[in-house]
C-alpha cells in the first residue's frame, strides 16, 4: 500500500520542515469557508440526532445510533488522514459528500431500528469521516500563527449547522405536507448543494508527502500520546449532554416538549462563540494552555449539572456547556497540529488521534444511557465530570512535555 519510505519525510526536524504560511488571503479564507460548510453538514446533522428519535426505543438504544455515527466519523480519519497527506483533499471530499447524502436519503426510508443504525450510524459516520479530516487539515496548510482562530471559525460551521438543521428537521418532520420521509429528503438535497460548494472551495496547498499511509511511530512521541489520551477522556464526557439534554429537560425539569427541543439549539448557538473566541485567545496565549483551561472549565460545568433543577437554570447551564464544549471541539485539532513535527503529516497525526478517540465516542453515551436507565441522570453527570477531570490532568502533562522539548507553546 505504501511507496518506498523517505526517512527524511517520516521523521523530519521541526526547524527544517516549517514552510512559510500565507496566514490569510482569498484562497486561505475560501478554504476556511468551504471547510466550515463541510462540517456544518456533517456535524450539524449529527447534532440534530435527537430530532427524529424512535419513540418506542429507550434512550440507551437510541444513543447507540449516534454513538456508532461518531465512532465511524472519527475512526475513518485514520485512513482519510493518511490519504489526505498522500493524495490531497478532493479524493476524499467527493466520495464523502456523495456517501453522506446517500445516508440521509437512506434514513428517509428507514422503518426499523437496525435500518437507522446502518443508514445513519454506519454509512453516515463513514462518509462524515471522509469530510472531517481534509476539511480540518487543509486549514493547517494555510495558517500557523492564526491557526487557532482559523480552525475555530471552521468548526463554528458545525455549530451553525447544529443550530439550523435541528430546527429545519423539526419543522419538516411535523409538516403535514412533508412528513418524515420527504422532510428528511428535503434536508438531504440542501446538504447536497452545500457539500458541492465545499468540494470546490477546499483544496490543499502543500505538496503531498512521500511514505507510508500510517505513521505508528507518532505514538512514541510522549506529547502526542498524552494529548490523544486526554482527547479520549474528553470525548467520553463531552458528548453526553448532546444526546440526553432533551430527555433530561422533559423528565427531570418538566419542560414542555417544544421548549426542551430548543435546548439543543441554545447549546449549539453558545457553542459557536466557544469555538471562535477561545481559538483566537489560543493563538495569543498558547493552544495547549488554552486546552487545559477549557477542559478544567468544562469539568466544573458538567459537575454543576448535578444542581440543575429548574427550566431557567437548565437554559443557563446549557449555554455555559455549549460554550465550553465548543472550545474543546475547536482546540483539539489545533492542539494535535501543534505537536505534529511536520505540517505535511498533520492529516495523518489528526487521523490517528481521531481513531483512538472514536472508541470514546462509541462507548461514552451508551455508558451514560445505561447509568441513566439503572440509576439516574446524576450518575451520568458524575461520569462525564470525572472523565473531564482526567483529561484535564493529561492535557496539563502534555503541555509540560511539549515545552520541555524546547518548543514555543503557541
Amino acid at each position: 500500500m505504501a511507496a518506498t519510505t523517505d526517512k527524511s519525510n517520516e521523521s523530519p526536524s521541526i526547524e527544517a520542515n516549517q514552510p512559510a504560511f500565507p496566514e490569510g488571503g482569498v484562497q486561505a479564507w475560501s478554504v476556511v469557508a468551504g471547510s466550515a460548510i463541510a462540517l456544518a453538514c456533517a456535524f450539524g446533522y449529527l447534532s440534530s440526532f435527537g430530532t427524529h428519535q424512535l419513540s418506542h426505543k429507550s434512550p440507551s438504544d437510541i444513543a447507540w445510533i449516534g454513538s456508532v455515527q461518531i465512532f465511524f466519523q472519527y475512526a475513518t480519519s485514520v485512513v482519510s488522514g493518511g490519504l489526505f497527506d498522500l493524495y490531497g483533499a478532493k479524493v476524499l471530499l467527493i466520495p464523502g459528500s456523495l456517501g453522506f447524502v446517500l445516508s440521509i436519503m437512506m434514513t428517509s426510508i428507514c422503518k426499523e431500528y437496525y435500518q437507522f443504525l446502518l443508514g445513519q450510524g454506519v454509512l453516515g459516520g463513514l462518509s462524515g469521516g471522509l469530510l472531517f479530516t481534509p476539511a480540518i487539515s487543509c486549514i493547517s496548510h494555510y495558517f500557523s500563527r492564526h491557526r487557532g482562530l482559523a480552525i475555530g471559525l471552521c468548526t463554528a460551521g458545525s455549530s451553525i449547522g447544529g443550530l439550523v438543521l435541528p430546527i429545519a428537521l423539526n419543522h419538516a418532520l411535523y409538516s403535514q405536507r412533508l412528513g418524515f420521509g420527504w422532510g428528511v429528503r428535503v434536508v438531504g438535497f440542501a446538504i447536497l448543494g452545500l457539500l458541492s460548494i465545499a468540494c470546490i472551495l477546499v483544496k490543499e496547498r502543500l505538496p503531498p508527502r512521500r511514505g507510508k499511509l500510517f505513521l505508528p511511530r507518532a505514538f512514541l512521541q510522549p506529547s502526542f500520546t498524552t494529548l490523544t489520551a486526554a482527547i479520549f477522556f474528553s470525548f467520553w464526557g463531552m458528548w453526553i449532554p448532546y444526546f440526553f439534554i432533551v430527555s433530561f429537560a422533559v423528565e427531570k425539569v418538566h419542560m414542555s416538549g417544544n421548549l426542551a427541543f430548543y435546548t439543543l439549539s441554545i447549546l449549539n448557538g453558545a457553542s459557536f462563540f466557544g469555538r471562535v473566541i477561545p481559538g483566537f485567545l489560543a493563538d495569543k496565549f498558547g493552544r495547549l494552555r488554552m486546552l487545559v483551561a477549557v477542559y478544567a472549565t468544562n469539568a466544573l460545568v458538567l459537575l454543576c449539572w448535578l444542581r440543575v433543577d429548574s427550566s431557567a437554570g437548565l437554559l443557563v447551564w446549557v449555554a455555559f456547556f455549549g460554550f465550553t464544549s465548543g472550545a474543546i471541539i475547536s482546540l483539539y485539532p489545533a492542539s494535535v497540529a501543534q505537536v505534529t513535527p511536520n505540517p505535511q503529516q498533520i492529516g495523518t497525526y489528526l487521523g490517528q488521534a481521531s481513531f483512538v478517540v472514536s472508541i470514546a465516542g462509541l462507548t461514552g453515551t451508551p455508558i451514560a444511557g445505561a447509568l441513566i436507565r439503572n440509576y439516574g441522570y446524576d450518575e451520568a453527570a458524575i461520569f462525564a465530570g470525572v472523565s473531564m477531570i482526567v483529561c484535564t490532568v493529561l492535557a496539563a502533562i502534555t503541555t509540560v512535555l511539549h515545552s520541555r522539548k524546547g518548543n514555543q507553546e503557541r
